[in-house]
């Protein structure tokens, strides 16, 4: 049997982790990257083929990810590697409680231009929207594009679900990706009208359109007609509503000590992803999802060790 192939699209970053000045980790990361690894380790031998869509350099840092994303199973065929351009950059420094400071230099970062192909040449992703079973893209997929290239990806999602596969959104808002607000409402809006699956952490939902309180917030985003709706909200249990019925709780796992909150909801939506498209209800993939997440935020970094996920 033909293997389901999942495309996430979204940027890759090196990633520094460490004090200014002082001894620093190299690694890499981002939101959909994240929640590519995860959903691969999860997806081994289950007939799925997990893609990831980005814009990469020709210089060695680019080569170094490819390399790595390979060994974690991923398809790289849907990565253009542009000439002259290099991945972006940010740095983590994270404090007592596992609360993440974020630093980034992303402006010329070769994702940007992942849409910037002249007619009639179209880009890889592009090219296999009608093949794909589903397509992951994030609030922060959004904001890193240029406004054309943000109708081009738009498109590219129109295009999965008029061949029958389902389009997965996560509202991932960063503020200062964004110029204007009003805009990226706008550009979410369009992203929740495509999606058969979205992701809401409530924090950021509140962010993004100012809501006077979290329950406020809440109530806005309940109302939402997406088909399949699961909303974050830390420690509190995640709520998940499908297909119009009525919202359950599904309860997160306690830990003792969060070391780094990175990638806690990358995490989530990998495992419930792969829950999902392996048979799951949506229930219980966000129990599978919460599970994960609780065992991420236990280490440092956003892709833990995969012997910590070997009971998974």
């Amino acid at each position: 049997m033909k293997p389901q192939r999942i495309a996430l699209f979204g940027e890759c970053m090196i990633e520094l982790q460490g004090e200014a000045f002082g001894a620093m980790q190299q690694t890499f990361g981002g939101d959909t990257l994240n929640t590519a690894v995860y959903l691969s380790r999860l997806s081994a031998g289950k007939n799925l083929q997990i893609s990831y869509a980005t814009g990469l350099g020709d210089d060695r840092y680019s080569d170094g990810m490819l390399s790595r994303w390979a060994q974690e199973g991923i398809d790289t065929t849907l990565v253009r590697r542009l000439p002259g351009r290099v991945p972006g950059l940010y740095t983590i420094s994270v404090d007592s409680y596992g609360e993440r400071t974020f630093t980034y230099w992303r402006d010329q970062a070769a994702v940007r231009a992942y849409f910037e192909v002249l007619a009639p040449d179209i880009t890889p992703l592009e090219s296999a929207a009608p093949t794909l079973s589903a397509l992951y893209f994030s609030g922060i997929s959004l904001a890193i594009l240029p406004p054309a290239s943000r109708e081009r990806l738009f498109a590219v999602a129109r295009k999965v679900a008029q061949h029958g596969g389902r389009v997965v959104f996560d509202n991932n808002f960063r503020p200062r990706l964004w110029a204007d607000r009003r805009v990226a409402q706008e550009a979410f809006a369009e992203a929740l009208a495509l999606s058969d699956i979205a992701f809401i952490t409530l924090d950021d939902e509140q962010l993004l359109h100012g809501d006077s309180s979290l329950d406020a917030a809440l109530e806005r985003t309940m109302t939402l007609t997406c088909p399949e709706l699961v909303v974050k909200r830390g420690a509190l249990p995640t709520l998940v509503k499908v297909g119009g019925q009525a919202a359950e709780e599904v309860p997160t796992v306690p830990v003792a000590k969060v070391v780094d909150t990175t990638a806690a909801g990358d995490s989530f939506a990998g495992a419930y992803l792969a829950g999902r498209l392996t048979g799951l209800g949506a229930t219980e993939a966000a129990a599978a999802g919460n599970r994960l997440a609780a065992r991420v935020i236990q280490h440092k970094g956003a892709i833990i060790a995969p012997e910590l996920m070997a009971d998974f």
